[in-house]
């Protein structure tokens, strides 16, 4: 369950404009870059469309702890996912997710807990990315693999941490 990490929403707000193709940056209303970090938006498309992943079920769910959840769905709206190496088809992330919990909260363990009531799926069954490690603390204690990706969703990071959750699940 892939997390894309976008930068931080400080800064001039809504409303926000789509800059080339919207695979990469927004701008603010003050004209301040809001980024998908890493590959993101290529990883995640890779997830809902390919048969590797839609064979097993395999939900994507936006998890947020924002101040501003407004803005926050108005990026997932105007990010494009596409497939890796190309521009086309463009879809926005928000139509991807099978789920999302962008809201104020005390901690991202209430995030995980609702998405495990919601689609019944064991925590050791979850992945989680996030560049931030007080939140990869908080839900590891629950036991969802973690993954810290301070530099955004990379390749290698997202092959290595599929990787790990493959040696930690062989005997299960």
């Amino acid at each position: 369950m892939p997390a894309a990490t976008m930068s931080v929403l400080w800064g001039g707000g809504a409303p926000f404009s789509v800059q080339g193709d919207g695979t990469r940056c927004l701008k603010d209303r003050k004209g301040s870059a809001v980024e998908l970090l890493g590959i993101s938006g290529n990883i995640i498309y890779e997830v809902k469309h390919d048969p590797k992943w839609t064979s097993q079920d395999t939900k994507l769910v936006w998890v947020s702890t924002c101040d501003e959840p407004r803005w926050a769905d108005e990026c997932l709206r105007k990010f494009n996912a596409t497939p890796e190496g190309r521009k086309e088809p463009r879809i926005p992330l928000k139509q991807l997710a099978d789920e999302e919990y962008i809201y104020d909260a005390s901690s991202k363990q209430d995030h995980f807990k609702r998405v495990q009531r919601k689609f019944d799926i064991p925590f050791e069954q979850m992945i989680f990315y996030d560049n931030q490690m007080n939140n990869i603390s908080a839900v590891s204690r629950l036991g969802v693999h973690c993954v810290y990706c301070p530099d955004g969703l990379t390749k290698s990071v997202w092959q290595q941490g599929l990787a790990e959750y493959a040696r930690t699940h062989a005997d299960s």
